[in-house]
């Protein structure tokens, strides 16, 4: 990974835990994770204030930024990192729909999709693409090391009562620790192309950023499911499910799918629901021996 490469993923890390942080109302911590990313940013000013433009350069505000539109930034971060031309370049801002952050959304009334009401059972649907990020973030496998392992893993499906009724929906894929920050990027899936009865179907490969040996024990990846709320006019976080360490394995696997919000620490986990509906994945591990 080129030098380049490295300092843009530390940015990416001091921005996701400051937004975090500051989602929880654990102030002092984010000020701390945004002035890291500040120092970072100023770095590169300084270094290469030459070939950027003056509408590309940081210049110092005493506006207040609000939370959701510095979680704007998470996105041009993570496109730096998957652009494959030479530092600097422009970088362009991408519109994002409203996200909310955790615990936003119980304060908000019942939905329509968590009530009884299920969608049109016994028919099949290409899901058109209305998102302006529906192509994902998702990052390539990391180069392979001897004696180490690399996990792929499939997203097959999701089952829910009403898959019929959801927008624009995407996987939220992170792996996090027992304290419930992230120890790898974060990865967006591209919108699910396909919808059948109960089930959205995605049938898309995620690179895990870390060799499964150098995963810290007690970590977790966790499967966000989001889609687009076109009354409220936001993206919103339906449900949550997660692997631990022991269930990474070669093959098939279903589980179970809990209520949002979601619970990263693990401590107040609810089911969604009794029906028999999960989240299918399919797991291959990567050796080179």
């Amino acid at each position: 990974m080129s030098d380049v490469n490295k300092t843009i993923q530390k940015w990416h890390a001091s921005f996701k835990k400051g937004t975090d942080f500051d989602s929880w109302g654990q102030l002092v911590e984010a000020i701390d994770e945004y002035q890291i990313l500040a120092r970072h940013l100023q770095k590169v000013q300084s270094a290469a204030s030459a070939d950027f433009t003056e509408d590309q350069k940081c210049t110092q505000s005493k506006e207040e930024f609000k939370l959701e539109e510095l979680k704007k930034l998470e996105t041009i971060i993570q496109n730096i990192l998957t652009y494959n031309k030479e530092f600097p370049f422009d970088v362009q801002p991408v519109p994002l729909r409203k996200i909310l952050a955790p615990g936003e959304e119980e304060n908000l009334e019942l939905e329509e999709d968590e009530e009884d009401g299920a969608g049109a059972a016994g028919s099949t649907e290409v899901l058109p693409s209305r998102s302006p990020a529906s192509q994902g973030t998702l990052l390539p496998r990391l180069p392979s090391e001897p004696g180490m392992s690399l996990l792929t893993i499939k997203i097959e499906k999701i089952g829910l009562k009403d898959a019929g009724q959801c927008i624009d929906p995407y996987m939220t894929v992170s792996v996090k620790d027992l304290n419930g920050v992230d120890i790898n990027p974060v990865q967006d899936t591209p919108v699910a192309t396909r919808k059948e009865d109960t089930y959205i179907h995605f049938s898309v490969d995620v690179e895990i950023q870390r060799h499964v040996e150098k995963l810290p024990k007690g970590a977790a990846i966790f499967f966000e499911f989001k889609h687009y709320k076109p009354k409220k006019k936001f993206t919103s976080t339906k449900c949550f499910a997660f692997m631990e360490m022991d269930e990474i394995k070669a093959g098939p696997i279903v589980i179970e799918l809990y209520k949002k919000p979601p619970d990263f620490k693990r401590k107040k986990l609810q089911l969604l629901t009794k029906k028999q509906l999960y989240l299918h994945l399919h797991q291959t591990l990567h050796t080179d021996s």
